[in-house]
């Protein structure tokens, strides 16, 4: 979906994202793009037509970050929904979130993340997250560990 499309939708984008474990750390990108420009979560992007929301989730991992890994399970539903000063809906996402561990790749940054981080969940000091990030790591986690 272009940029232009993306503003002003007449409906509401299908997104993915996937909270990656690794030797109990997260992986965390920081956006290159609007929305939320320079913030840390976690890697995604917009579902293909014809592609799974599964094999989305994986390939925009890999696509962005270079990191491959295994998806465990879902975890969460997240909807970003911005509006102009007038009221209008100026984007409009569903982001279907899931929990994965990490398989091989140390993560590298790319034209939508422009840096890559592993982090110990809660350990977010110094960083500007997006809103709901540590909620979404934390649930991910415990679907990682099995405790779900």
């Amino acid at each position: 979906m272009s940029l232009s499309r993306r503003l002003y939708p007449a409906q509401p984008a299908l997104a993915v994202s996937v909270a990656v474990f690794r030797e109990g750390k997260v992986l965390l990108a920081s956006r290159a793009e609007e929305p939320y420009r320079r913030l840390f979560t976690l890697p995604g992007g917009l579902v293909e037509v014809g592609e799974t929301v599964e094999a989305a989730a994986l390939r925009e991992l890999r696509e962005e970050t270079g990191v491959l890994a295994r998806l465990v399970g879902f975890n969460r539903m997240v909807e970003h929904i911005a509006r102009d000063d007038a009221g209008r809906v100026e984007r409009h996402y569903v982001i279907l979130s899931f929990a994965a561990r990490w398989i091989a790749g140390e993560g590298e940054p790319s034209p939508e993340a422009a840096e890559i981080l592993w982090r110990a969940p809660g350990d977010y000091e110094g960083l500007s997250l997006t809103p709901m990030l540590s909620h979404i790591v934390a649930d991910a986690m415990r679907i990682v560990d099995g405790s779900v």
